[in-house]
């Protein structure tokens, strides 16, 4: 991994999760697995049609409440394998720290954004389902 991408992504996920009180190893790579049910839970209308769609889909899913669980993968960084130049990079850190302050704000009852209305809150006997879904 380039330098520049590896010491953003690393500084990006350490202010997510200062601003999210998540704690994910990371929010970046964009592999990820979810359950049916949780997805049918989520607005996606919402959500920008972007690099930044992952990134808000995460902080959807914490704020409903539920635990992430992270599976660590290999990942091989070369030109053909990158979808994402420079510019949208630049692009894409700023909307992942914009999605982490809407989060804050809304957290403090500051803001009310359509991002995360559209969300309900997990109930406990529904968290412990996703849960079951993703260690079977």
């Amino acid at each position: 991994m380039p330098k520049y991408k590896y010491i953003s992504n690393r500084f990006l996920t350490l202010i997510e999760n200062l601003l999210t009180g998540g704690k994910l190893s990371e929010y970046h790579t964009g592999y990820r697995a979810f359950s049916r049910k949780l997805l049918e839970c989520i607005d996606f209308r919402v959500n920008l049609d972007d690099f930044v769609f992952d990134n808000q889909l995460l902080l959807q899913i914490l704020w409903m409440g539920y635990t992430i669980a992270e599976i660590t993968c290999p990942a091989k960084y070369f030109k053909e394998a990158s979808a994402i130049d420079f510019k949208h990079s630049i692009k894409y850190a700023f909307g992942c720290l914009w999605t982490g302050f809407l989060y804050r704000f809304a957290k403090m009852g500051v803001l009310k954004p359509q991002l995360f209305l559209s969300c309900g809150s997990a109930r406990s006997d529904e968290k412990s389902s996703f849960s079951k879904d993703l260690t079977a």
